[in-house]
């Protein structure tokens, strides 16, 4: 017999799985990150594409100093692509159909930038602030 569950109760498992899962160790994308821009005055989604190296630890270095790349040292940084669109599904086609080379190598970096993409769009719909995870 299947006992109901509480919206509630959803939540808070839906959240520790999450958390679990976000805790586990990711190999970086070798083809580099994105930053997600929701721009609200022009009704766009704008992902950024920066590149990286990653060394035999795993530790991403700016391809132009060699420095390890740090989330805060407040350098700006120049993407190599800039994409935009309107939706999350016309963002998603671009990074993964028409011309090769495409921009993301892994699987679960497409599926997170999916995700991303996905709220982005809700934040874009609704006015709201986006910030990425």
């Amino acid at each position: 017999m299947n006992k109901k569950i509480s919206k509630e109760e959803k939540e808070r498992l839906s959240k520790h799985i999450d958390e679990n899962y976000s805790s586990r160790h990711i190999d970086l994308d070798p083809k580099g990150y994105f930053l997600i821009h929701v721009n609200q005055e022009q009704n766009e989604l704008i992902l950024e594409q920066f590149s990286n190296n990653i060394d035999d630890e795993g530790i991403a270095k700016d391809p132009k100093t060699g420095k390890t790349l740090k989330c805060t040292n407040g350098e700006k940084r120049t993407p190599i692509n800039i994409f935009k669109g309107k939706t999350a599904k016309e963002m998603g086609i671009q990074l993964t159909e028409g011309k090769e080379p495409f921009p993301i190598s892994k699987l679960d970096h497409a599926l997170y930038l999916g995700r991303e993409l996905q709220k982005a769009e809700y934040c874009l719909i609704n006015g709201k602030s986006y910030i990425q995870d």
